[in-house]
């Protein structure tokens, strides 16, 4: 009877509690659907680090085994683009987690907040660091499925594409990433077609969300929004409206490429993020 009686950080805390001895934690530096997420020191390397704790719910969707193999697939990556793992276990509690760098920094969501809109140069430039991380990984056969602001990382002049873990680890289906017992494990303004459907994805899932943040930095806001069924359904049957609407000062070739990244149809998307990148940059 006493937990249900504990303040969500009280709560958290004692989740921490049963990492490791090594993790010393520190704060709540965050939470979403599939995990908490907390800044501790690492004892060992004695730096601090961010540790993801899986919900319960995800966790046992997800199940030791498969989280651990797919973590050590994706600890393989090794790119200056792509936030990396340190360490990943169970907790004493029976909690899945993982452990990468703490990155001192912001995200692209909160800069988003704070600008609305970001300048052309600004725009590109991150997009360019994004879809050099998304071609190493399609290139290693692996999606990340959820790239949006929030999983954006920036600091001192670095883009650092975060959570491959986490996407990948929770689409153990092909409805995960839309909601698991009615938790919502997907970003539904940056879904493509495809993902919404619940078929087989490849790397141009990526490339269309990868265009919706596009977009949203240079408009002010994602292609499509309203209630998640409406912004499904706009996914799947209507074309979003020309940025050149709102920032007429965006060249025609931008505003055609991120159209083209937004393309109903994978196939007539492009094939790989960094022909998306470089067809933007060409275009100025």
């Amino acid at each position: 009877m006493e937990a249900a009686f504990l303040t969500p950080i009280d709560r958290l805390k004692r989740i921490a509690a049963a990492l490791p001895k090594r993790y010393a934690y520190q704060s709540s530096i965050g939470r979403g659907a599939a995990a908490y997420v907390v800044l501790a020191e690492d004892l060992e390397r004695q730096c601090r680090v961010a540790i993801k704790i899986l919900r319960p719910e995800v966790a046992t969707m997800v199940g030791e085994k498969r989280f651990r193999r797919e973590i050590e697939i994706l600890s393989n990556l090794d790119h200056p683009n792509i936030l990396p793992f340190l360490d990943h276990g169970i907790t004493e509690m029976g909690s899945l987690y993982l452990v990468t760098p703490f990155v001192d920094g912001e995200t692209l969501r909160k800069k988003l907040q704070r600008e609305k809109h970001l300048p052309l140069d600004v725009t590109l430039a991150i997009a360019t660091d994004v879809a050099s991380a998304l071609d190493y990984a399609h290139q290693r056969a692996l999606i990340h499925r959820d790239i949006k602001p929030a999983n954006i990382l920036l600091a001192d002049d670095r883009v650092i594409v975060a959570d491959f873990g986490i996407s990948r680890a929770t689409a153990v289906d092909q409805y995960a990433q839309i909601t698991v017992s009615g938790v919502s494990l997907g970003t539904p303004e940056y879904m493509s077609p495809e993902q919404i459907s619940g078929v087989e994805l490849d790397g141009r899932c990526d490339i269309y969300a990868l265009g919706c943040v596009v977009y949203e930095m240079l408009v002010g806001k994602p292609p499509f929004t309203g209630s998640v069924s409406q912004i499904f359904m706009r996914h799947r049957n209507e074309a979003p409206s020309p940025i050149r609407e709102v920032r007429p000062d965006i060249p025609v070739g931008v505003d055609a490429a991120v159209m083209k990244a937004l393309a109903k149809l994978r196939a007539s998307r492009f094939y790989r993020a960094g022909e998306f990148a470089e067809t933007m940059i060409a275009a100025t």
